[in-house]
């Protein structure tokens, strides 16, 4: 049931300037590259999304996309977003950047694109995993980046460089992720903040600088790493060359974030007991922590936080929206998301003893398996299409309740959970949520997650607030809330323990399914 908005928290009042100021948060998506615009009281002025060329799949389990696209796209998405707006450059006091995470971007000593980069979804490194934790000890690794190498991670996919194109590696002089690409090209500047770089295998976390250790432990330059700043500092300024994007020359970049932590910004997951859902390609379940805490089995991701000093734990289901897409593309791609929802909602809850599990790209969360493969479970005759798409909804479901209940065995407080990303705009995926958590899921009056976050990020490094909570108690606010329904909880609760038996059931047989 849909309950009545709650205040986040008390709202500082915030008086706008004498002559409107904007910032902008740019957020260099799978999908696309979003660019919107806000003033320093959280209004939105314009939100300009430009799509991305499709990924690159020569292979299953593989997929890459080219870096010039993201910028191309970004740049398109601030002209457009500010023509939108009406507005000039020199409006914009400060930009902040967010992006998918993990991705591998390779430049010569020219500043040239080597070659298209291998993205988060890219499971093609196992074997250099092997090699990693073989040469370092699974353990050291632990204690060197509070987190265990995977293949999705940005170490493992130069390593598969190293080993198989090995000319395209040795003209490699920097190496950076894909919204810091954006950034370069913006600003001139090779820098990354301490967010995104947690999730390379290349980074100490605890102490929130690069890893030495694992550098020079497996052979690598050190002097391919950007510097690391923290989220809120500033990294550098809009360049000459950049200026074809409409901004003004010097205008301030702040370091900006991963994806998922500029998006908890964005939905003011920034205090203890703060805990988030965000359903996109992949689909994150993400808390905020004031100290370090890591899972000894790295079944869920420690990383620093955009606030500083502060830190995050998340799990990940790898094929979330994905699976959504993936139906839509292969089945029914003349129809809408919603009508596919709509659809969905025909079937019960349970979907009538159908399963889905969510390995469309292998899973991490909380499998750390590569080789895991997708499907329907429990399938007979007389299955509907419409139970097809319940069962792969309550599937992503199933899986983010794995990591919530990581999460909570970490001593996370979950009271409520507040749900972003695509996936969290559908009312029948909600009630599906909060029925699986068995907690409230809350919906938050702007579902822009990582480019709001991104843009606030701009505002804190511009001074404009003082800090990312002062911020976010201006800027972010709860649009409303779904409660769990009691029988559907108690139908749920069984479903998912019959769903967290099948992939032990299946895992010997997924090596064999090439």
């Amino acid at each position: 049931m849909v309950g009545n908005p709650r205040p986040w928290t008390t709202s500082k009042s915030h008086e706008r300037d004498p002559v409107t100021t904007y910032w902008l948060g740019v957020d260099v998506g799978t999908g696309g590259s979003r660019a919107i615009l806000l003033d320093s009281t959280g209004s939105q002025a314009a939100a300009v999304s430009v799509a991305h060329e499709e990924m690159i799949m020569e292979q299953p389990l593989w997929a890459e996309q080219r870096p010039e696209n993201w910028a191309d796209a970004s740049f398109q998405a601030i002209r457009s977003a500010l023509a939108a707006a009406g507005i000039s450059g020199h409006q914009v006091r400060g930009i902040g950047l967010s992006g998918q995470m993990h991705g591998l971007v390779i430049l010569d000593g020219h500043h040239q694109v080597i070659r298209p980069a291998l993205i988060w979804c890219d499971q093609r490194s196992q074997p250099q995993v092997d090699w990693i934790n073989q040469r370092l000890g699974a353990d050291k690794v632990l204690d060197h980046t509070a987190n265990p190498v995977l293949t999705g991670f940005t170490l493992p996919k130069l390593l598969w460089v190293r080993d198989h194109e090995p000319k395209n590696f040795e003209r490699v002089r920097h190496v950076l992720l894909p919204k810091d690409y954006v950034r370069f090209r913006l600003t001139g500047e090779l820098a990354t903040d301490v967010s995104d770089a947690s999730g390379t295998a290349m980074f100490d976390v605890v102490d929130r600088r690069w890893s030495l250790e694992m550098m020079d432990g497996l052979g690598l330059d050190r002097a391919i790493l950007p510097r690391a700043y923290e989220s809120v500092d500033v990294t550098g300024t809009i360049s000459e060359l950049a200026a074809l994007t409409g901004l003004a020359t010097g205008t301030l970049v702040a370091g900006g974030g991963g994806d998922q932590a500029a998006g908890a910004v964005g939905n003011a997951v920034v205090e203890p007991g703060a805990v988030s859902c965000t359903l996109g390609t992949s689909g994150v379940i993400f808390a905020h922590m004031e100290h370090v805490a890591y899972d000894p089995h790295g079944r869920v991701h420690t990383f620093c936080h955009a606030v500083p000093g502060k830190w995050h734990v998340m799990g990940v289901t790898q094929g979330a929206g994905l699976s959504l897409q993936w139906f839509r593309n292969q089945f029914a791609p003349g129809m809408s998301y919603d009508e596919l929802l709509a659809e969905a909602a025909e079937s019960p809850a349970g979907a009538r003893g159908l399963y889905w599990l969510p390995y469309l790209m292998g899973e991490r969360t909380p499998h750390l398996d590569a080789a895991a493969r997708g499907g329907w479970i429990g399938l007979t005759a007389k299955h509907t299409r419409a139970d097809l798409i319940r069962a792969l909804i309550e599937g992503v479901a199933y899986s983010q309740k794995d990591g919530l209940d990581l999460l909570a065995a970490l001593g996370v407080n979950v009271a409520s959970i507040r749900a972003s990303g695509g996936g969290a705009r559908s009312p029948l995926w909600r009630q599906i949520l909060a029925d699986v958590f068995q907690k409230p899921v809350v919906t938050m009056a702007s579902d822009e997650g990582s480019a709001l976050g991104a843009a606030i990020l701009g505002m804190v490094a511009t001074r404009e607030y003082s800090s990312v909570l002062e911020a976010c108690a201006a800027i972010v606010r709860e649009r409303d809330f779904v409660e769990p329904r009691a029988e559907e909880a108690k139908s749920y609760a069984a479903g998912h323990a019959v769903y967290r038996s099948l992939y032990p059931a299946l895992k010997p047989l997924f090596p064999r399914m090439v």
